[in-house]
């Protein structure tokens, strides 16, 4: 079972990888619209060092792997290591097959918009197998280490500075996208990565709560907290209950309180992650606090 899953998650990886190069190779190269990533740094330095894209890109990745392991550590994981390698091989392959590619929609803006978000597409998938393509990853960790800055933080400002490189060979207008590429970048690999499986946490104050609770776990088959509250102004004392729920299961549940209790006190929170070990008949009992 572990082989298995390793092998499956060493096919996500290729897969997102594979992606990723795609999304450099046929949107960002033809554009010269450097959106902040190493290959970006690759493609503005190819412009006064004799190498190819794929070329520069696979050493910077590996001088910058060799970095982070003498001074982070091996934080990063095979899977990181076996990505920053493959990313600049697949560009050296799409190098060789499409010598001289031309830009398919003539557009830089349009080019930008395409890469952005097929960009967001692999790296999710990468991110999903706690890996990365290197590069200014391994910067922004560096940062985070030892300048005590926030990692999403360092990730945006590494790619902003390395966008604003291209004003160095190429006109405004590209430093201007390259600039506006790598904020909306970020955006959407943040809805990629977290917007997909984004679920809610519903806090319900009712005075129908049994009802309530029995549609959450036998209908929905969910779990639940109960919590005991006080309230300020009256010193009653009541109960709470809390799910949390998918997108699917937050509309039925919101459906069913709407017909069973219209004045029932609801708030609705957003949950990016949750980490937890499931109980066996978890999804027909009651949790409490």
């Amino acid at each position: 079972m572990t082989v298995m899953r390793s092998i499956k998650e060493y096919l996500i990886v290729t897969v997102g990888t594979l992606i990723v190069a795609a999304a450099v190779f046929f949107f960002m190269l033809p554009s010269h619209v450097t959106i902040g990533s190493g290959t970006a740094l690759a493609m503005v330095l190819a412009n006064f060092i004799p190498l190819s894209v794929s070329t520069i890109t696979l050493l910077l990745n590996v001088v910058l792997l060799i970095i982070g392991f003498i001074l982070i550590g091996p934080e990063f994981g095979i899977k990181t290591v076996y990505a920053s390698i493959l990313m600049p091989v697949i560009l050296g392959v799409f190098e060789r097959i499409f010598p001289d590619f031309q830009s398919i929609t003539q557009d830089p803006l349009l080019d930008v918009l395409c890469y952005i978000l097929v960009v967001g597409v692999g790296l999710a998938l990468l991110f999903s197998c706690n890996a990365s393509s290197g590069g200014l990853d391994i910067v922004a960790k560096l940062m985070n280490k030892f300048l005590r800055m926030e990692l999403g933080k360092a990730m945006s400002l590494s790619g902003m500075l390395v966008a604003m490189t291209s004003i160095l060979v190429y006109d405004m207008n590209i430093v201007v996208l390259s600039i506006l590429g790598t904020y909306f970048g970020g955006m959407i690999v943040d809805h990629f990565i977290f917007g997909l499986h984004i679920k809610r946490r519903v806090c319900i104050i009712s005075p129908k709560l049994p009802e309530i609770r029995d549609f959450i776990l036998y209908e929905l088959h969910s779990g639940a907290t109960l919590n005991e509250i006080i309230g300020a102004y009256s010193g009653e004392v009541k109960q709470e209950i809390i799910v949390i729920v998918d997108k699917q299961e937050y509309r039925a549940l919101m459906d069913y309180l709407k017909k069973t209790d219209p004045t029932a006190f609801i708030t609705v929170y957003s949950v990016n992650e949750i980490n937890y070990q499931p109980k066996a008949g978890a999804k027909h009992s009651v949790l409490s606090k």
